[in-house]
């Protein structure tokens, strides 16, 4: 044994051989992978809490909707995200009075232990205030002298009723045109709003419906929007395609006819007719 003055002993380590370094390497790799498994295997089985949730609300749907989406999310019993929707205080615009229609922005939102109606309900109109609160969304209103809300709306329509993206633009010049014009936009999903449904077939008493949102009895835009648009279809209210068409008709699923003569519109309807007809089998 080789006695050594403490001071020496304080300096005097081993150093790893050239051949020993890729071996002490190894082990280290070694010892991190497994270190990375045991927590990979620990979080699967939830020693870190549940895994993370996520809710979508996709484009288009309705206020009721989002609410029963978010009930069923949550797991709570139907109803309990309308009533929190009422006592809320969301940050929403005055034209509104309190009803979020619209501006439950769709998109991906996280859920955790900790989330309540209220919150999720909070973090749909803040990010919709986020997106059509930009100065792009203010200014393409101005161009068609529309305001911010008044475009939303018309979003909200345009998200309804066109088949494709590409469609997005044409279906909000018509919307334009017939406000221009004075013509009642007679759009079949303003109906559907109102009878709470969704569907193709509108009939004649449909039309007749005592309703604010009556689009073949009462001009202009209805009261609220009529569902919750998305991105595209707020570019396409705020940029409608240039073009004077005051009609269209969805003849077949990428079939959409847009025109402004009124008697080509009743010949594609008739074809329309035809067409659903022959998918029902009579």
């Amino acid at each position: 044994m080789v006695n050594e003055s403490p001071d020496t002993r304080r300096h005097h380590w081993t150093r790893p051989t050239r051949r020993g370094r890729p071996a002490l390497l190894a082990g280290v790799v070694l010892v991190l992978g497994i270190a990375a498994a045991v927590l990979l295997l620990l979080a699967r089985e939830g020693m870190f809490g549940p895994p993370p949730r996520t809710l979508v609300i996709p484009e288009g749907r309705r206020a009721s909707q989002v609410y029963a989406a978010v009930d069923r999310s949550l797991d709570v019993p139907p109803g309990t995200t309308r009533k929190a929707a009422g006592k809320a205080d969301l940050a929403l615009p005055p034209e509104v009075k309190g009803n979020p229609e619209g501006y439950l922005f769709p998109a991906t939102y996280p859920v955790t232990s900790g989330t309540t109606p209220t919150s999720l309900l909070t973090y749909m109109v803040d990010t919709a205030r986020q997106r059509f609160g930009a100065d792009h969304i203010a200014a393409g209103a101005r161009r068609n002298r529309v305001s911010v809300h008044q475009a939303v709306t018309i979003a909200s329509i345009v998200q309804a009723e066109a088949g494709t993206t590409a469609d997005m633009g044409k279906v909000s010049r018509v919307i334009y045109n017939r406000l221009a014009d004075g013509m009642p936009l007679q759009m079949d999903s303003m109906l559907n709003y109102a009878l709470r449904r969704s569907t193709l077939d509108t009939t004649a008493d449909d039309t007749k419906i005592d309703s604010a949102y009556n689009s073949y009895e009462h001009k202009g835009l209805p009261p609220t929007p009529i569902g919750n648009p998305g991105e595209q279809a707020m570019k396409a209210a705020l940029a409608p395609t240039p073009g004077r068409w005051l009609y269209f008709v969805t003849v077949a699923p990428g079939d959409t006819r847009f025109t402004d003569s009124y008697a080509e519109h009743l010949r594609n309807v008739q074809e329309f007719n035809r067409n659903q007809q022959e998918n029902s089998g009579s």
